[in-house]
């Protein structure tokens, strides 16, 4: 027989030891029972006691929970902290699942030949195996199980084996129970936590930002002085940094909030068709034009019209627009009748637009007229403390949309992401929250589940150290290759930038390998 349940096989806790070593690991169980009764620190020097004393290979600690149905391996001896977080079980799944649901305890002589033993530890690769296990008890209610395996061994030994965890069950029974109890109290009060703090920033956040930090609690502060004016907004952000989120918290929160909302990604628009989008155009005005149609400016009136990168707008588009943020009328493409608007302007950039008016490459007196009232955001990469509430949002976002029961993003990966310089801002973490989710098999999104172009390299994978001349060297070829760059290779005004001599430049050029172009 391979797999072997026996409710009434075990003795009672009085039942004394049968064998000499396994009354001293009972005696040094009771000692650090006695000396760390909080179980979470207990658990895993009780096991290596266990297994010592039964000469086994493994052993493991498992609890139910009794929402999920689920037996998770809690505490370990002999199992990696990657094998520890497979060993999750079902209600009566497997050897384990069946002992928590009946209650009775098993032995398995020959795991080689049993169907029921699942190993989702991963710990038997090939070879066989014997396996005990048995339920942790108090009173009526089962609280989880402790299991073994080893080299393969006869039944009668095994029921011994099994007799000795079933004593140690029943010493660990009432610290457990009390971990147990301790689990659910922090979960009902994380739970408690979290209803509070979102209904905190629902009141305090406009138009579902998300994030708590010094600095976009003075981006919040902004919308709430400016909302309620007709005043034209521009905010200042890199992409992917939320900047339609604050454009629509600004119509929401103002008196147009009835009014139309539209949205124009400037950058998107082709300029043989932009003038047309914004402005409209009458019938017949161009080959293809074989009706009259509004336009976005149109389309808005008596509400918000978003201008998305208005730094991308031709000078000729940025003439006409000035009329309009001027005198609020315009003409349609091919027609000369004058339509009069009543609109909110709210515009948004990823490029230094100040710097842009002072070389030449935006209309200053455009610049002026948007930026009456700036909004700026910060990179996610400058407000990390907002991350985690980031990517909690997302993640019951995506593991709404995908069906999985995914509630957690565990510390490490936490760690991974908040050392990440994040490029593409909030939607290149919303983007890594999906991948993880779409990874995740479990309830928890781990570092593993994460995008590789978030991963660290190893220790063993890092460039060892350079010498002093090395770096001097580097630095100094970066200098130079960044100022041949800017100046188009010439020498000289690459010298200037660098406040040093032309024949210099050259020299050092030279012995740095560098292609130094022309004077």
């Amino acid at each position: 027989m391979t797999t072997v349940n026996a409710d009434d096989a075990l003795p009672s806790f009085s039942e004394p030891s049968r064998r000499s070593g396994e009354r001293g690991a009972f005696n040094a169980a009771a000692a650090v029972m006695a000396q760390t009764p909080d179980m979470a620190e207990a658990a895993p020097e009780i096991l290596r006691l266990v297994r010592e004393s039964l000469g086994m290979r493994r052993a493991s600690l498992a609890l139910l929970d009794q929402e999920t149905g689920e037996v998770v391996i809690d505490a370990a001896s002999g199992l990696t902290g990657d094998q520890v977080s497979l060993g999750r079980y079902r209600l009566g799944e497997g050897v384990t699942g069946r002992v928590a649901a009946t209650g009775g305890p098993a032995v398995v002589t020959h795991i080689a030949n049993c169907r029921e033993y699942l190993n989702r530890t991963g710990g038997f690769l090939g070879e066989d195996g014997s396996f005990v296990c048995v339920p942790v008890t108090l009173g009526d209610e089962i609280l989880g199980t402790i299991s073994a395996d080893c080299a393969p061994r006869e039944e009668a030994r095994l029921w011994e084996d099994a007799r000795f965890l079933a004593v140690i069950a029943t010493l660990m029974a009432q610290g457990i129970k009390t971990r147990l109890q301790e689990r659910e109290r922090r979960l009902r009060l994380a739970d408690e936590n979290k209803r509070l703090r979102d209904e905190l920033l629902d009141r305090q956040t406009p138009g579902g930002i998300i994030g708590n930090s010094r600095e976009m609690r003075i981006v919040y502060d902004q919308i709430a002085q400016v909302a309620g004016s007709n005043a034209t907004v521009l905010i200042h952000g890199e992409t992917g940094t939320g900047k339609e989120l604050v454009a629509r918290a600004l119509h929401v929160g103002g008196s147009r909030r009835d009014g139309p909302f539209v949205r124009v990604n400037c950058a998107a628009l082709p300029e043989t068709l932009i003038e047309s989008e914004l402005f409209g155009h009458e019938k017949g005005a161009f080959t293809g034009a074989s009706a009259a149609r509004a336009g976005r400016f149109e389309q808005a009136d008596g509400g918000s019209i978003f201008l998305d990168e208005i730094g991308d707008i031709s000078p000729l588009m940025q003439v006409k627009l000035l009329r309009v943020l001027q005198e609020r009328e315009f003409e349609r493409v091919g027609g000369n009748r004058t339509i009069k608007i009543d609109v909110r302007v709210i515009a948004a950039t990823n490029r230094d637009l100040g710097r842009m008016a002072r070389e030449g490459a935006f209309r200053g007196d455009l610049y002026y007229r948007v930026n009456v009232f700036p909004i700026f955001l910060l990179p996610l990469r400058k407000r990390l403390a907002d991350l985690p509430l980031l990517a909690e949002h997302f993640l019951r976002k995506y593991a709404a949309a995908a069906g999985k029961e995914i509630v957690a993003i565990s510390p490490d990966a936490i760690d991974m992401m908040t050392g990440h310089s994040w490029p593409g801002n909030v939607r290149e973490l919303e983007n890594c929250i999906e991948h993880a989710v779409i990874l995740a098999g479990g309830p928890v999104i781990r570092a593993s589940h994460l995008p590789a172009s978030l991963r660290q390299p190893a220790e063993n994978e890092r460039p060892a150290a350079a010498d002093l001349k090395t770096m001097v060297d580097d630095f100094e070829r970066g200098l130079l290759e960044e100022a041949l760059r800017e100046t188009g290779g010439n020498i000289t005004r690459a010298a200037e930038r660098l406040g040093t001599t032309p024949r210099i430049v050259s020299y050092r050029a030279r012995q740095l390998g560098i292609n130094a172009g022309s004077r």
